[in-house]
């Protein structure tokens, strides 16, 4: 044990050090081959400063696309173990976190009720609470969360169980809002679940959870895997298959690397009170954001400063049970993603804070990478267009007075080698995991073998041209913050989000316009670039319809998942509290007051 009764922990060291060894060293490898052969490419004619700059782009690009590629092979290779944890009474307080931020009440709370049902159902005697923290600014929806707060204690007889507050200022945003929780009811409660206001949970995993928190007293937080439900349109349908099918193999690969230094997603996961309170304040960075001030992404950060006081912090892939809703288009992906670019990108003036561990460290540099990367594909298309331009010609006569032209060796067969070799980095992965599913029958969870490879195919080629026009959005986010703009905290659109060609227009014409000028760079410096270029150029210009179509609803019957074959209970549970409740929904806004001391607030 340690110093203050913590244990190691059942942890396999070695397992570790070999799983993430084995990822950098092929990551490493692919980068290194890809350099070498697009070196070797551009030497043939004569190797010149533009073919440098490409080699060492292309062995960047190389390892990013390597990385992912190799964790979910390190994925494939290994099968989530359930821990070994007994099934006996618990015997810790836990408090079941609900931030929310200006959103609809009524399916909030409903899934609060949801959840509290299926806690019930499971007929277990722990104490279980839920505390709804409001950090709402608009006070129409306040007034309709207090009345709809009383109509949930009602249903549910959840009077000293379920507790609702409103901070005044929403100082740190939703950290604050947590940390505010912690400060003033912290100490009535042994563990806390953290939610978003659309997550949703079974009651037996919720329970399951607080069992592996007792059953490990080093453990400081147990992070879930949640799964994408609900989604209607066919962008929003390729996130939830991708989420399902592809997310658990990834997540495994991150799992065996990541030891006791694992991640946490802000949500959807359990931490320890006494452990997140006393790690986990979050200082508020010197300047002006987007790189002082607040820190956005504060989950990576909460997961590195817990095991940096000795915590174990864990993946537990085997747990189901765990949903969340995602964006339905593009638009509404790319100014959620753009939070977190400036979060993650905020995280570099954290990679060397004191005594960190070396993966937290590590996790810090990736999350960098995650948008910068994409910046070195077009890096290299850019250097690409203007070697063409300004690289000095080939020498044909490299001997003084020798009279015959000396013709460089085609190498042709390199340059197709590395683009074949790229792009089975992107899709080599995704189809594994699919003939994996089928040949353990994971498929069948998924509408059965052919319809999930069908499947991953149609979501391979709906990414493909996808990816461009995410790309700009990216490109455009990750320059905003280098120059300083504060893309703030903005609302999440839930609900319906179908975009007319017109809407989708008015938001991505610049995606088009530089598109259609980038083409025509293209076409002018460098001719024999264009049809390489295409595939990135054409869903650029026609980003409008694109978006547009992505956003509407699919009617295909593929990409289906198993939340849709076979609802989890809570889902049902959700949906028939919703069902009647909106019928209500009308009456009681017109009705709404903001109440004078009539709604319970969050104590101890």
């Amino acid at each position: 044990m340690q110093p203050d009764g913590r244990s190691d922990g059942a942890h396999n060291g070695a397992a570790v050090l070999t799983a993430r060894l084995s990822v950098f060293a092929l990551s490493l490898a692919a980068a290194a081959t890809g350099f070498m052969l697009f070196l070797q490419f551009g030497q043939a004619d004569g190797l010149d400063g533009w073919d440098i700059v490409r080699s060492v782009l292309i062995g960047l690009s190389t390892f990013w696309l390597a990385w992912g590629a190799a964790q979910g092979l390190l994925g494939l290779t290994t099968r989530p173990e359930a821990p070994d944890v007994p099934h006996k009474p618990i015997n810790g307080r836990t408090a079941i976190l609900v931030p929310v931020y200006n959103e609809d009440p009524v399916i909030t709370f409903a899934r609060v009720a949801a959840m509290d049902q299926s806690i019930a159902a499971t007929g277990t005697d722990a104490t279980v609470h839920f505390a709804i923290l409001s950090d709402t600014r608009n006070e129409e929806i306040a007034a309709r969360e207090a009345l709809w707060f009383l109509r949930l204690v009602r249903d549910r007889d959840g009077q000293g169980r379920i507790f609702y507050r409103r901070r005044e200022k929403n100082t740190g945003r939703k950290a604050g809002n947590i940390e505010d929780f912690f400060t003033w009811s912290g100490g009535a409660y042994d563990y806390a679940v953290i939610l978003d206001a659309d997550s949703l949970m079974e009651g037996e995993t919720i329970l399951e959870m607080i069992r592996r928190m007792e059953a490990a007293p080093d453990l400081g937080l147990l992070q879930t895997l949640p799964r994408v439900i609900r989604a209607r349109s066919r962008f929003g349908r390729a996130m939830q298959f991708s989420a399902s099918f592809f997310s658990p193999i990834f997540a495994r690969g991150l799992a065996m690397m990541q030891g006791r230094t694992g991640p946490f997603w802000g949500h959807n996961a359990i931490v320890r009170v006494r452990a997140f309170a006393a790690s986990c304040g979050l200082p508020e960075l010197k300047g002006k954001p987007p790189f002082g001030g607040h820190i956005l992404s504060h989950d990576y950060v909460e997961a590195a400063l817990l095991a940096r006081a000795g915590w174990t912090v864990r993946l537990d892939d085997d747990l189901d049970g765990s949903f969340e809703e995602g964006p339905e288009n593009i638009v509404d992906h790319a100014k959620r993603d753009r939070r977190w670019c400036q979060g993650n990108l905020q995280h570099s003036r954290l990679i060397a804070a004191p005594g960190l561990k070396f993966w937290s460290r590590w996790v810090f540099v990736q999350g960098v990478l995650a948008y910068i990367a994409p910046l070195f594909w077009l890096a290299f298309i850019l250097a690409s267009v203007l070697a063409q331009e300004f690289a000095p010609p080939p020498n044909y006569f490299p001997e003084a007075g020798w009279p015959f032209p000396v013709f460089p060796v085609s190498e042709s067969a390199k340059a197709i080698g590395l683009a074949v070799g790229i792009f089975g980095l992107l899709l080599l992965p995704k189809l594994l995991i699919a003939l994996d599913a089928m040949a353990t029958g994971r498929a069948r969870s998924f509408g059965g073998g052919l319809r999930a490879l069908v499947s991953t195919i149609v979501e391979l080629l709906l990414s493909s041209i996808i990816a461009p026009v995410l790309l700009m959005y990216q490109t455009r986010s990750v320059f905003q913050v280098i120059f300083g703009r504060d893309g703030g905290w903005p609302t999440n659109n839930r609900g319906d989000g179908r975009l007319t060609v017109g809407e989708a227009w008015a938001a991505s014409r610049w995606i088009s316009l530089n598109g259609l000028v980038g083409l025509s760079v293209v076409y002018f410096l460098a001719p024999g670039l264009v049809l390489w270029l295409l595939p990135v150029t054409l869903p650029m210009i026609l980003a409008p319809l694109v978006i547009s179509w992505s956003s509407q609803d699919s009617r295909s019957g593929l990409m289906t998942v198993p939340s849709e074959i076979a609802p989890s209970p809570v889902i049902g549970l959700h949906d028939t509290c919703v069902r009647a409740w909106l019928g209500e929904d009308e009456t009681m806004t017109e009705t709404a007051t903001r109440p004078d001391g009539a709604t319970p607030t969050v104590h101890a």
